[in-house]
């Protein structure tokens, strides 16, 4: 046995309800891995309230983790016990002790990445990887917005946007973000609760506004996002932590400047294994260079996963945050 946050209704963070399970061992093309350290991700918080449809009720959330395997299944080679390794996609499960996980959506960990860090890494390394060099490249000499520039993702897309060469506009909610994002590669953070995002980058960019702007944010930003492009420019659309974006006249766009939206995930991005392995060996080597730093900005234990989540909601949380197995969860 094993604990395991299930939820049985969906709703608000009290739904998440540690619970004891049975993992049992792994079928063919499966792994069993002990968890060492959880990222906690706000695509969760979509599952959990049903923004995002799940398996049947109740299950296990969480699609990122890192760990040992302690059990190989038939036709596995890849993978042998005591192998260190991460993941960060589905199916769903991740808010456990141990479980039981397709080998095909696994990596293994280079010796310089420690656990904790391929769990605060993986997802929204791989996310920032995919936004900034395959959905809308960037390099020397473009201006982006990167929205949510404190956060896990941004955070890393800031430094590795950076090291790209590109001059980074980001949006904050404190003073406090502003300095942590600006530390991170962020050349221009903006403190949206002080000062209107789309006067500063009409401002900072001498009104030519930015070729992208990297949207996570949703509903609140969406639109005003669009008045802060250049004609011609890309609007990357990668979540709504704020609300789902209303229905808007598509001919918006082309009133706007001919502009082009996409809605990208990173389940896309990684289907062929040969995708995964390729993204995530540029994230392991952007972090084995110092392109990237790491910052894990708070920790719970696996069972106060209910506390993490309203922490994460509140805006309260800076960088990544882990859920961690203890002893006592086992």
């Amino acid at each position: 046995m094993t604990l395991a946050i299930r939820i049985h209704e969906l709703g608000g963070p009290g739904v998440l309800q540690p619970e004891s399970v049975d993992v049992g061992q792994p079928g063919p093309g499966e792994v069993r891995i002990r968890h060492t350290a959880i990222g906690l991700n706000y695509i969760d918080v979509y599952f959990r309230t049903g923004l995002y449809s799940g398996p049947e009720l109740p299950f296990v959330p969480g699609i990122e983790a890192a760990g040992v395997v302690e059990a190989v299944g038939e036709g596995v080679t890849e993978f042998t016990v005591g192998d260190r390794v991460a993941y960060a996609s589905g199916p769903l499960g991740a808010y456990s002790g141990t479980r039981l996980m397709p080998a095909d959506r696994v990596v293994t960990l280079p010796d310089g990445v420690d656990d904790r860090t391929a769990a605060a890494v993986l997802l929204k390394g791989m996310t920032a990887q995919y936004l900034l060099k395959q959905t809308r490249p960037i390099g020397p000499g473009d201006t982006i917005l990167f929205h949510a520039a404190a956060g896990g993702v941004g955070l890393l897309a800031c430094q590795w946007a950076h090291h790209l060469g590109a001059t980074v506009i980001g949006t904050v909610g404190s003073h406090e973000k502003a300095e942590l994002a600006r530390a991170h590669g962020c050349d221009y953070p903006i403190v949206y609760t002080e000062e209107d995002f789309v006067e500063a980058v009409n401002r900072i960019t001498e009104g030519a506004g930015v070729p992208v702007v990297y949207d996570s944010v949703g509903q609140a930003t969406f639109m005003r996002s669009l008045d802060c492009l250049a004609p011609r420019g890309h609007i990357v659309s990668f979540g709504q932590s704020s609300g789902a974006i209303e229905p808007f006249s598509i001919g918006t766009l082309s009133q706007k400047g001919s502009l082009t939206l996409t809605r990208p995930v990173l389940a896309t991005y990684t289907t062929e294994r040969a995708d995964l392995l390729a993204t995530a060996d540029d994230l392991f080597n952007a972090c084995a260079r110092g392109i990237l730093r790491i910052r894990i900005g708070q920790t719970f234990a696996l069972r106060d996963a209910r506390r993490a989540h309203e922490t994460l909601e509140s805006r309260a949380t800076t960088g990544s945050t882990l859920l961690l197995p203890g002893e006592e969860d086992a």
